[in-house]
């Protein structure tokens, strides 16, 4: 990975990071990025369509491709983004930025069409869904995307919200910012045409911290005190995973070195701090941390049968002092965040005592 000192900038995107670009045109935003870093090793640039239907769509896309190629891009084609979790190629990679411009369904109807909104949301809802799972912990997703009428009624926004996604930023898209990037209708007769831009956003999303905790949890089985090795047991070494190769290419790109994970000093006063003092006083004396450490080692005590005797409790208490206006599954959230508490502090207590 690039030093500091050695990286290369364009916006928001760093020769350090690991990029993945959904639903390119021609090709010309990846080859903008990695002309720019001086290499495209960090790149995997995606299509729907195959390669053959590339070549007969846009005039430039057999050049952009050979460039990509040559700076060690990974080109996959027939990728699509509410389905692409599950490809092969990418199903068991994490990046630091996950890019689609300007998401359409496709020309069947006029932009202000009820059922043409409801496409065109759905195919970014899709994306949004996908893109979490394949995101960094420190990531961000970014969708560009044209705000003038009718398009502003897609609501973005509130599609990475149902997506456990925060916008934390929109911010003017400029594609001055982009030397040699050309947008693209991209399907149709005329998919090699620009459309007119006017006023667009880059939407910037991250996880939120419910998600970032869930995909620490999910992390740390994979760490490698739990993966220490009996004595006397002989494991037998693996072949490496081979990387990502472009199909157009036979010569497989570097592969970018990413730092592991590591555990992370756990707060748990401040995820319970930021919490309703109802819900803390319903299960806080079976989730919090005195709890915890009072039955921690305790072969005695029945942890299912506890939770299972709190919850109920949990709900009349609930129900025999509702505050109004507040449904019952408005504490959902609530709990389980104090789960994930009590659970991160007996983490550290394994770390401590040295138990595995």
């Amino acid at each position: 990975m690039d030093s500091e000192a050695n990286q290369r900038w364009i916006k928001y995107y760093s020769s350090a990071h690991a990029i993945l670009l959904v639903g390119e045109g021609d090709f010309s935003f990846s080859l903008c990025l990695g002309k720019t870093f001086g290499s495209a090793t960090n790149i995997v640039a995606t299509s729907l369509d195959s390669y053959d239907v590339l070549l007969n769509n846009y005039k430039y896309a057999l050049a952009n491709l050979v460039i990509l190629g040559i700076l060690g891009a990974s080109v996959l084609h027939g990728v699509d983004a509410t389905q692409m979790m599950t490809h092969p190629e990418l199903r068991c990679k994490k990046f630091d930025r996950i890019i689609y411009n300007f998401p359409h369904a496709g020309f069947y109807g006029k932009e202000d069409n009820p059922d043409m909104m409801m496409m065109h949301r759905e195919l970014v809802r899709g994306f949004l869904q996908n893109a979490c799972s394949m995101l960094d912990v420190n990531g961000e997703i970014h969708v560009n995307h044209k705000t003038t009428a009718p398009f502003d009624s897609w609501k973005i926004e509130d599609l990475g919200s149902a997506c456990s996604l925060v916008c934390i930023a929109q911010d003017e898209f400029r594609i001055e910012d982009y030397p040699g990037y050309n947008n693209k209708r991209g399907s149709g007769s005329r998919a090699d045409e620009p459309f007119p831009l006017g006023a667009c956003k880059t939407y910037r999303f991250r996880l939120c911290p419910v998600a970032v905790n869930c995909m620490m949890m999910r992390n740390l089985r994979l760490m490698p005190w739990m993966l220490r090795t009996p004595v006397g047991v002989q494991v037998q070494q693996q072949a490496p995973m081979a990387p990502f190769t472009s199909q157009m290419f036979p010569t497989p790109p570097l592969v970018v070195q990413r730092q592991p994970l590591f555990m992370p000093v756990y707060d748990g006063g401040a995820a319970l701090r930021c919490h309703e003092s109802k819900c803390r006083r319903i299960y806080g004396r079976y989730l919090n941390h005195a709890h915890a450490e009072e039955t921690f080692g305790d072969t005695n005590y029945d942890v299912q049968s506890s939770v299972d005797a709190a919850l109920p409790l949990g709900h009349e208490m609930h129900v025999s002092n509702a505050v109004p206006g507040r449904p019952w599954s408005g504490n959902l959230e609530e709990v389980q965040h104090l789960s994930i508490s009590r659970s991160e502090r007996l983490r550290q207590m394994v770390f401590r005592h040295g138990l595995s």
